[in-house]
């Protein structure tokens, strides 16, 4: 296990990407083609126009380009909030919220001392704004971290400097398990930033990140590189702390240049796609382990499966339904690319093609809505070819989106939603919750008991279930007695201990202990045991008591 540390940067050269240049190889002859039209009538595709809706157009209020990633985010309001490229007042970009049936804003166009060509998107971070990056302007040049309120208040948060850490972020920030926003910026930095604005560097990764880091159920952040390796064909890394260990290195048969990012699946493994490699050199769909067990779980191939999409740009998102989901730039019935449905059982579903005339080019990834619609985007097509942004229905049901994904007993979540002016009630891991309903599509819950778990909502059109877990964060206040033999009895106090899995004292494990509520268990001093620190580990997380525990004679 290797810690990267960090260095300062001086310029960034931009590779080719889909908007400025050609794609990688697809052997798109006429023949082959032709063979793909006629694989399509023995392959069973799943696919309805009448799921598929282009709910706007670049070109008109919001000008053209969206580049990638570009991701959306859905705000409180049940909006959902984006980015161009380009485009806006001064050509350097803009900031749009999109209504679930169409309807586009502008509120924010970059000026370039604010920041200028935002790629990485929008997230909804816990303070209610959504944050994002430029990749380029600010006070230095090289980049800014931003937020911007659902009514357009726009604050330009931190300037890139591009020394230690680094600049020119292209990547979208996510909402750490410290309830800090995450993000990486070239040549490759790890960073974290508070909503309070205060900016630090936690880790150096191979390279640039073009997809969001993914925080997993273990606590450790993972992503891709594009470039990078043994090879320079990309990689996967995984952080914990401070320590950067790189997963694999992709060599071209086994997938190379992965740019959309990483997914957990409800198995527990992470998935991703790459952009070229594999048995036709036409990007995979990869799974790997927290401990680096890697394989190809499918080939995209334009030979053989032509219809079935290949050359997938975007990453993978796991649905309300526990499966996967992504796009392709190429293939399908039209050649022009597929939204489809992978499940970690092993089965690929094409669940439609795009066409010229309501969008094609889905380089980004797309996001499901809380009401199970997923949206997104494409870079061409559409009645003046500069993209759209379509919504999708793939029969997901609907779900309550966390603003964070863990806390302590006591503290304030945000839930997002819909049918939310009707809820009668909240439940973390079945343990009833109080709660505040703010409007239809957002509220706010008080975490119980330290019930690590899934958190639902019932309202009277059913009850909602949130996508991931929610952890809840152990907490020890004290302990007493501070010093005992073995066998003597040790309470400890706190909170979020209901569901404790492991004692230690000194790094010897506690064989016999009593939960006797969430804020008190009782252990006993084990055979063994030396003097040290008390820690709890729980399906939440673990924690470390303040102060030594002396074992005594």
């Amino acid at each position: 296990m290797t810690q990267l540390s960090l260095l300062p940067i001086a310029t960034k050269s931009c590779p080719v990407g889909p908007m400025t240049g050609a794609p990688r190889p697809a052997f798109t002859s006429a023949a082959r083609f032709a063979l793909g039209l006629l694989f399509l009538l023995f392959v069973g595709v799943r696919f309805s126009h009448a799921q598929y809706a282009d709910l706007y157009e670049f070109g008109g209020a919001i000008p053209c380009c969206k580049g990638y990633p570009a991701a959306m985010a859905q705000g409180r309001d049940g909006n959902l909030y984006g980015i161009t490229t380009s485009g806006g007042d001064h050509s350097l970009g803009s900031i749009y919220k999109l209504t679930t049936t169409g309807t586009v804003t502008q509120l924010y166009s970059f000026d370039g001392p604010h920041g200028s060509t935002p790629m990485g998107g929008l997230m909804l971070a816990p303070d209610g704004n959504l944050w994002g990056t430029t990749e380029e302007g600010g006070a230095h040049g090289f980049g800014t971290i931003f937020k911007i309120s659902a009514a357009g208040v726009f604050t330009d948060v931190y300037d890139f400097t591009a020394s230690t850490d680094g600049g020119f972020p292209v990547s979208p920030l996510i909402v750490g398990s410290d309830g800090n926003l995450y993000g990486t910026s070239h040549p490759g930095v790890m960073y974290k930033i508070s909503t309070a604005g205060v900016f630090k560097a936690v880790a150096k990764t191979p390279s640039e990140s073009y997809g969001a880091l993914l925080l997993a159920s273990d606590g450790s952040y993972y992503g891709v590189t594009e470039f990078a390796g043994t090879i320079t064909d990309g990689t996967v890394y995984k952080v914990t702390g401070a320590t950067t260990t790189v997963l694999f290195n992709f060599d071209g048969p086994h997938g190379a240049f992965p740019v959309g990012g990483l997914a957990q699946g409800a198995d527990g493994n992470i998935y991703g796609t790459t952009t070229a490699g594999g048995t036709s050199n036409d990007g995979v769909i990869f799974k790997i382990t927290p401990s680096g067990a890697f394989s190809v779980v499918f080939n995209f191939d334009h030979t053989l499966q032509f219809a079935q999409g290949y050359q997938p740009w975007s990453g993978l998102i796991t649905g309300s339904d526990g499966n996967l989901y992504g796009t392709t730039i190429w293939g399908g019935a039209n050649g022009n690319g597929v939204i489809y449905e992978w499940s970690t059982g092993g089965a690929y579903s094409v669940l439609y093609s795009f066409d010229a005339p309501t969008g094609v080019g889905a380089y980004a990834t797309p996001v499901e809505h809380t009401n199970g619609e997923i949206f997104g985007f494409t870079a061409r097509g559409g009645a003046v070819g500069d993209g759209v942004i379509y919504g999708f229905q793939a029969a997901l049901p609907r779900y309550a989106l966390l603003n964070q994904p863990n806390g302590t007993v006591g503290r304030s979540i945000g839930i997002l939603g819909n049918g939310f002016s009707t809820a009668s009630s909240v439940t973390f891991n079945g343990t009833p919750a109080s709660f505040h309903v703010i409007s239809n599509t957002y509220m706010t819950a008080t975490v119980p008991s330290g019930e690590t778990g899934f958190v639902t909502v019932a309202t009277s059109s059913g009850t909602l279930t949130s996508n991931r877990l929610f952890k809840v964060t152990p907490q020890i206040t004290s302990f007493s007695p501070t010093s005992g033999k073995v066998g003597d009895s040790v309470v400890i106090t706190g909170a979020g201990l209901i569901q404790a899995a492991t004692v230690k004292i000194g790094g010897v494990k506690v064989l016999s202990y009593t939960v006797n509520s969430d804020a008190q268990l009782t252990i006993k001093v084990p055979t063994g045991a030396k003097t040290g620190k008390i820690v709890v580990v729980t399906p939440g997380g673990s924690v470390t008591a303040q102060g030594t525990f002396t074992v005594t004679p």
